[in-house]
């Protein structure tokens, strides 16, 4: 029998936190249990990666952070945003998501334009001065190193853009809501290498100014990008770490046993 319990999990000082959570638990179906007491800290300005193998948890724990999960799934546990549990049943989701933008597996933009992918959620806001907005667009895009491939073609449709150009857009259109945190679901996964080097160096240039928790299967991209990296394993949390000392000095057997690829 495997022992889960946690090797190691990193914490850090109370103001360096962004976001974190304490015995989250997640059941699907009222008794199926996918995630086990989760008790993770994310410092700000950072990204980390959360690795394992498929239906380790990783993903139901990402998008619990948002309360994606919420019509599917029971999320017990704490959810701390700047002081705030945000896992309480009278927190307003739509406000929650618009702080904790989330970026998805495959690229889904909207069938609309460029331009319109950018702005539709700020003018369903009520945000309606063309000055504005043409700003918001040029700054989101810019963000996510879109701008300079796109600045001619802003009323095309976005479906007509590449994989990678897609995924990019989906990032600028979460980032022109201003959120502090991005979360992102395998980003990179329906990507050639040449795209995923571009959002890769797209997620770099962000980690300045947002706090990023990325799902990834893929090892190398993981010690690649992120600062901090979260292991996890039949739904358990068993490590957490620094990346250098995740992928060169692993605390647990159950770690170690996944970065030299005996499963997975």
């Amino acid at each position: 029998m495997q022992d889960l319990k946690p090797s190691y999990i990193k914490t850090f000082a109370k103001d360096d936190l962004e976001l974190s959570t304490k015995d989250l638990r997640v059941l699907y179906g009222g008794k199926v249990q996918k995630l086990f007491d989760a008790s993770l800290q994310f410092k700000e300005h950072t990204i980390t990666a959360l690795i394992g193998a498929s239906g380790s948890g990783k993903s139901t724990f990402l998008r619990s952070l948002n309360r994606m999960n919420d019509r599917v799934a029971k999320i017990n546990g704490e959810i701390w945003f700047h002081g705030l549990d945000v896992n309480q049943p009278n927190i307003n989701v739509y406000e929650l998501r618009k702080n904790i933008g989330m970026v998805f597996q495959r690229p889904n933009p909207f069938p609309k334009s460029i331009r319109e992918n950018i702005v539709y959620a700020l003018k369903a806001d009520g945000q309606n001065d063309k000055n504005e907005l043409d700003r918001i667009v040029e700054e989101s895009l810019r963000a996510a190193a879109l701008w300079d491939e796109v600045k001619d073609k802003l009323d095309k449709s976005a479906l007509a853009l590449s994989g990678g150009q897609q995924q990019r857009l989906c990032i600028a259109r979460a980032l022109a809501v201003k959120p502090e945190v991005l979360l992102l679901d395998e980003p990179a996964s329906a990507l050639d290498p040449v795209s995923t080097s571009k959002l890769e160096d797209t997620l770099k240039q962000l980690r300045s100014r947002y706090t990023m928790i990325m799902v990834t299967h893929n090892m190398q991209q993981a010690s690649r990008i992120s600062d901090y990296t979260a292991f996890f394993h039949l739904g358990h949390v068993i490590e957490y770490n620094s990346t250098a000392e995740i992928f060169t000095n692993p605390k647990g057997k159950i770690t170690e046993d996944y970065i030299q690829g005996s499963f997975g």
